[in-house]
């Protein structure tokens, strides 16, 4: 089969590589639609340590069941189908209490880390466990279902949060999953989202896509935007998908009292917050890790139109151009949001 092969840091090829073997609980795919995510652009020059060449990178895809396993039930050739990017065990502590995203045993598709090897979805064909599996109604395209990934991982964090009736929330971040996180934040009720960036393109799409007010964080006073929208308390609710020192702090400093941060960026390991703020004014913090549970929720959204995707697909383009894809995106192409390889 043909793969888009990561054969070192920032080096591409397109490769002939074996049709992967299935286990009994396994499934093969036939890929149709594959992201390039955020996180793939972050390990094609090594730099989070996490996609060790050679491999097969991606994990946000969407395609067609051309083999099942001897135990896999409930599926079959030919079922239209998407797949969730972390490989649970099924098995440990935290998968028997329904936490998967946790598992002590945890892969995610198209990652080495040292730990183990797990080839993704850049490919014509991917072998995943049925488990992680769910059927794609027919109106749902390819294109789009394969952004059900990064769907669930800003559902996951809302539902994360405390969000009372007619909340206000602030989203720092304005790329791919600060976009999606504005659309799942307007449908669990609330009532002003304001949107954070750097680069007024974002913020434009952030406000076609529901945020109430936008606000440039290079030209302005966050915190103090965000208080004089918000009656001078500041948001119920912070959203961070950065993971930096200045967004995790300007997150802090836009809730009122007792207001939430939830961190969903992790750009970078470590972080400095304003402790004293943080205690004083009793906020509270939650990781958001991956998605859990919230796949079937995504797949009705986007197949509904409640969450719109086709507003942050850039361009589609063969696998054969994925690696001039890698190094446009690598680059900072602008205006380059979501690339959709089609192997």
């Amino acid at each position: 089969m043909k793969a888009l092969l990561l054969t070192q840091y920032k080096e591409m090829e397109l490769a002939d590589l074996p049709v992967p073997e299935i286990g009994p609980e396994d499934v093969l795919v036939r890929v149709k639609s594959c992201g390039i995510c955020g996180s793939d652009i972050h390990g094609y020059d090594g730099s989070t340590g996490r996609r060790v060449p050679p491999l097969v990178m991606g994990h946000e895809a969407a395609g067609v069941i051309v083999n099942t396993g001897a135990a896999v039930t409930g599926f079959k050739e030919g079922d239209r189908v998407t797949f969730d990017s972390t490989v649970s065990c099924g098995r440990c502590h935290f998968c028997r209490r329904g936490e998967i995203n946790l598992c002590d045993n945890r892969e995610v598709l198209g990652v080495s880390c040292g730990d183990y090897r797990r080839h993704g979805a850049f490919a014509e064909y991917v072998a995943v466990p049925a488990r992680i599996v769910y059927k794609l109604p027919d109106s749902l395209t390819f294109d789009r279902a394969a952004l059900i990934e990064a769907v669930s991982i800003a559902v996951h964090a809302v539902n994360l949060t405390p969000l009372p009736l007619a909340a206000s929330a602030v989203v720092v971040g304005s790329g791919m999953i600060g976009l999606l996180v504005i659309q799942a934040l307007k449908l669990a009720g609330c009532s002003r989202v304001i949107a954070v960036d750097i680069d007024d393109s974002k913020l434009s799409l952030a406000r076609g896509l529901g945020a109430w007010d936008t606000v440039n964080a290079q030209s302005a006073d966050v915190p103090a935007f965000v208080r004089e929208r918000t009656e001078g308390r500041g948001a119920d609710a912070a959203v961070e998908v950065v993971g930096a020192t200045q967004p995790v702090e300007t997150s802090i400093l836009s809730v009122r009292k007792g207001g939430s941060v939830t961190l969903v960026g992790n750009l970078s390991p470590r972080v400095e917050l304003p402790l004293q703020s943080v205690v004083t004014r009793q906020i509270r913090l939650q990781g958001s890790c991956a998605s859990c549970g919230e796949y079937p929720a995504c797949i009705e959204l986007l197949a509904s139109g409640a969450i719109q995707v086709d507003p942050l697909i850039s361009a589609k383009a063969p696998l054969e151009e994925g690696a001039e894809w890698f190094d446009r995106l690598y680059n900072h192409e602008v205006h380059a949001m979501k690339v959709i390889l089609k192997p």
